[in-house]
């Protein structure tokens, strides 16, 4: 068996460290909304941007959504933004059950929807970007006003 099962809304989620299709900030409807209702911190090299959607349409289940972004002003060629967004999904990834976490805390059927907007001008390592990632969690929590977890 590789993962254990749970059963929401009549359908399989895996508790394995998966970041699917599902899983990520693609519309621009749920953009537009996470840009204009949304808060920001700042953890270098990310400006992170976030809110606690409760408009959520019924079929939505997951607890968190995420995406990232690089800009064109420092990084010229696609492969090196790619890189980025590439080497921040997968630390995210890891990271994720802390993300979770705060979206249960919060409680209620809403979304955590989390956008990573990476702001430095050199490449980044791996080690370095996962190590910022496991310090928002607790940012965010303390900007959504929610009690001191474990985080």
């Amino acid at each position: 068996m590789r993962g254990y099962f749970v059963i929401c809304n009549f359908l399989f989620i895996s508790t394995k460290l998966t970041l699917g299709k599902n899983e990520r900030l693609k519309s621009r409807k749920q953009l537009e909304f996470l840009f204009k209702k949304g808060k920001s911190i700042v953890v270098f090299p990310f400006r992170v941007y976030f809110v606690y959607n409760t408009e959520v349409r019924e079929n939505d289940f997951y607890p968190v959504l995420m995406g990232a972004g690089v800009g064109k002003k420092y990084f010229k060629k696609a492969v090196d933004r790619n890189k980025i967004k590439r080497i921040t999904r997968e630390a995210f990834r890891l990271t994720k059950p802390k993300f979770t976490e705060i979206a249960k805390a919060k409680g209620g059927n809403g979304q955590l929807q989390v956008f990573f907007l990476y702001t430095h001008r050199e490449l980044p390592e791996f080690q370095s970007v996962k190590d910022k990632l496991e310090l928002i969690p607790s940012k965010i929590s303390e900007k959504l006003d929610l009690p001191a977890t474990g985080i």
